[in-house]
């Protein structure tokens, strides 16, 4: 159930208002209750809605399917999500083709049939709020409470991915994963806190156009950046018309206007797949000669980032590491 970026990131929402659309009790169990039969009232994209307190067979569709993998909820079908397998532990991804594929990369894949035969207590959809219209929901219904928890900007991530677990009932295992990955990234923003903070950043992603001549410019929040902003990047600048979700955060300007975009930048990331291969779109500013004339190219201050995707703590943990790996030459004398 995936969906491009570049478009379809929407509704963007503050990481506040977010969290304070958690879960909430209802009369019957609480947000904490548990034990069979006891509800509880979710506050999710599509409304508030009465899900089981403790579910016990649960299906989950995109970002959801790797968030609730890493957090062991206790599921019984999922959509397709290639895109993150580079990003699975080896024990993550074992489970993720172990499971049931009740649905495809795309939204409007959904086999309903393959769904009811899995037989949920609760479905948990992760898609963008103008994909749900690609979904019969109230099909969905017919077979078990459907919560839609989103994609919005790339950094509510965090948030997003924790209200997943936490409508699954599988918080234990997530708040731990929050805390081994916090804990990682402070200590290297205190192993590059004498070098890293005291640059200006710029980012080129890797959903630039090459046939219409732009590139991927993201900014502070994106999904290039804001993993790298947890160990003390900063990311300078702001989208010149900004939109909601992913375009927020991110724009395309022609290839022309590379010099105006980065020409401050002490030094740039850009985006690498996850075995460290340029992408098309990447490679076609790399080979640029407006690439090669900015001063942070010429300065030898060029880093390359793995797993700028991720999107849930196991993955970014990955991020973390190459961060790390790329980041390291700031730190020779």
């Amino acid at each position: 159930m995936s969906i491009r970026r570049t478009s379809g990131l929407v509704g963007a929402v503050s990481l506040a208002l977010v969290l304070a659309g958690c879960g909430s009790s209802s009369d019957e169990g609480g947000s904490d209750a548990s034990g069979e039969g006891k509800t509880r009232v979710f506050a999710a994209d599509n409304g508030k809605i009465t899900i089981p307190a403790d579910p016990k067979r649960v299906v989950a569709t995109g970002y959801a399917v790797p968030a609730l993998i890493e957090a062991d909820a206790p599921l019984v079908g999922i959509s397709s999500w290639k895109r993150g397998e580079p990003m699975m532990s080896k024990e993550d991804l074992a489970e993720y083709k172990k499971l049931t594929k009740v649905a495809g990369e795309q939204a409007a894949e959904t086999n309903y049939e393959a769904i009811a035969e899995a037989e949920p207590d609760l479905i948990v959809i992760g898609v963008p709020a103008p994909v749900l219209g690609d979904i019969d929901v109230k099909r969905l219904e017919s077979i078990a409470p459907v919560v839609a928890i989103g994609p919005t900007v790339p950094s509510a991530w965090r948030a997003l991915s924790r209200k997943q677990a936490d409508a699954a009932g599988a918080l234990g295992k997530f708040d731990a994963g929050q805390e081994a990955y916090e804990a990682k990234a402070a200590g290297l923003a205190t192993k590059y806190k004498d070098v890293l903070p005291q640059l200006k950043l710029g980012h080129v992603g890797a959903y630039g156009e090459v046939a219409k001549g732009n590139f991927h410019r993201e900014f502070g929040g994106s999904w290039g950046t804001n993993i790298a902003e947890d160990v003390g990047a900063k990311y300078y600048g702001k989208v010149k018309k900004p939109g909601t979700g992913s375009s927020a955060v991110s724009e395309y300007p022609s290839i022309e206007e590379l010099p105006a975009s980065l020409a401050e930048a002490d030094a740039i990331t850009y985006s690498v797949n996850a075995d460290g291969s340029v992408s098309e779109a990447v490679q076609y500013v790399l080979d640029s000669k407006l690439w090669k004339n900015l001063p942070a190219v010429k300065a030898g201050k060029t880093f390359p980032l793995r797993y700028t995707e991720a999107a849930t703590y196991g993955s970014a943990m990955n991020t973390l590491d190459a961060i790390d790996t790329s980041f390291a030459p700031l730190l020779k004398p």
